[in-house]
């Protein structure tokens, strides 16, 4: 199916175009394809190595794949009369890559759809990229929806309307970003857009990228510190090599997961591991937890050390640091642009942030499992907060060596042909700060995405 995306040329090298119909539909269908068939294929091979074939059948292996892939989806699913919702991000990234990947492939091939040159100077609209995203996410929500009715055996009740969102969002979002990139087309938008309103954006990601850095790093070293308490417990589950590996596949998937768990820690409301719990600088106050062994990582009961409250203070150096160093690539010597870009930067981070925390936990298990994972709510406020301050520190510390030297700072950009320096200034004045807001969210999406493997 991949081979239809694939442009093909014809006597002379002219380009022979396939119809965008069938480019854009067969793209998003194996973008949801090519992971739903993968983990098919490790379900089943997984079902043969735990027990040579001797229980269950492969259909079996094939249900639980799929019902896998669509908790990816956010689809949720129950288990021994046990409402499991929390995603595998881990999955969900894969599944985002995939179809990001798909998706500058369809770009590319329907690149030279559309009106040409001459149309367009003639008032001609260009819908090339929209509706090869309608028809790549009508391919991707069809599969999504099927496989959720295929899997659903009445007691495992997989949520429709959820894995129809979810879908859209990667397909739509994800699918329809990778399409104007392959195309072409978001170079000449992006264009558009005020410079200060993507430097804001790209700020944005910088802090959230290094956050992320910072948080995988506390995750990690709190593994480290008990790495002996994860081996016991992979070692007392007594798994067989088939097993062995689908556990292995399952902690990968839940990575991501624990790594924004680290992140609500470090901004202090941290996250709970069961009803009535709590996981902070300031306080740990757990009870028995299942046998996983990420959960090695979870700080002892009792008071905490005297510098764990300390850790707050990261993520304020960590958004400092970020914007101190977007900010010398693209250096403003006004305090009041500065400091704009910063703090609206920090801002647009910490709802990032929240974001993250609000789809990374869920319910796990029956009782009080049911609860696991950070309160967005209280994610928000902190990121905010930490991030904001931080973004106006680093942006100040940015400004006052800009102006330190001033013949540093590149000339701004000279305004397109057509708009005279008076309207410059007056579409300036206009859109203010909320213009620049508004585009930076816009820029959020597409650096997000950036950060995937793009094309060549």
């Amino acid at each position: 199916m991949a081979s239809l995306l694939l442009p093909t040329r014809g006597p002379g090298s002219t380009d022979v175009r396939r119809p965008l119909t069938l480019l854009a539909t067969a793209g998003g269908a194996a973008a949801a394809g090519a992971v739903l068939v993968t983990c098919m294929g490790v379900a089943v091979v997984g079902w043969f190595l735990s027990d040579g074939g001797a229980h269950g059948e492969p259909s079996d292996a094939l249900r639980v794949a799929t019902l896998t892939w669509l908790m990816a989806h956010g689809s949720g699913v129950v288990v021994e009369g046990a409402r499991l919702t929390a995603v595998p991000l881990g999955l969900t990234l894969l599944c985002a890559w995939v179809t990001w990947r798909f998706g500058l492939r369809v770009g590319e091939a329907v690149s030279s759809h559309g009106p040409d040159a001459d149309a367009l100077a003639d008032g001609e609209r260009d819908w090339t990229v929209a509706m090869a995203t309608a028809l790549f996410a009508s391919a991707y929500v069809v599969l999504a929806v099927a496989a959720g009715v295929l899997a659903d055996t009445g007691t495992t009740a997989p949520s429709l309307p959820s894995v129809l969102a979810w879908s859209l969002v990667l397909s739509g979002g994800v699918g329809g970003a990778a399409i104007a990139v392959g195309s072409g087309r978001a170079a000449v938008w992006l264009a558009l857009a005020p410079s200060a309103a993507r430097a804001t954006a790209q700020t944005t990601v910088a802090v959230v990228g290094w956050f992320l850095v910072a948080s995988a790093a506390a995750f990690l070293v709190a593994l480290a510190l008990d790495l002996g308490a994860a081996i016991n417990v992979f070692s007392r589950l007594h798994t067989g090599p088939g097993e062995s590996v689908v556990l292995l596949l399952l902690i990968l998937a839940v990575v991501p997961n624990a790594v924004v768990h680290g992140g609500a820690y470090l901004l202090g409301p941290g996250f709970a591991v069961g009803t009535g719990t709590a996981v902070s600088p300031s306080v740990v106050a757990i009870g028995p937890v299942p046998m996983f062994p990420l959960l090695a990582a979870l700080p002892d009961n009792g008071p905490t050390p005297a510098w764990a409250p300390w850790l707050v203070v990261l993520p304020v150096l960590v958004a400092a640091v970020a914007v101190a160093r977007s900010q010398r690539r693209h250096p403003v010597l006004a305090w009041d642009q500065a400091l704009l870009r910063g703090g609206s930067a920090g801002v647009l981070a910490g709802v990032v942030v929240a974001f993250l925390a609000s789809i990374a936990g869920g319910a796990v298990g029956p009782g009080r499992m049911a609860h696991v994972g950070p309160d967005a709510g209280e994610v928000l406020v902190s990121a905010i907060v930490a991030f904001g301050i931080g973004g106006l520190l680093g942006s100040a510390y940015a400004t006052w060596r800009a102006r330190r030297r001033p013949e540093d700072v590149p000339e701004p950009a000279s305004e397109p042909a057509d708009e005279s320096p008076d309207d410059s200034e007056a579409t300036e004045g206009a859109t203010g700060l909320l213009g620049r807001v508004a585009g930076a969210v816009g820029g959020v999406a597409r650096g997000l995405l950036g950060r995937l493997p793009g094309r060549r």
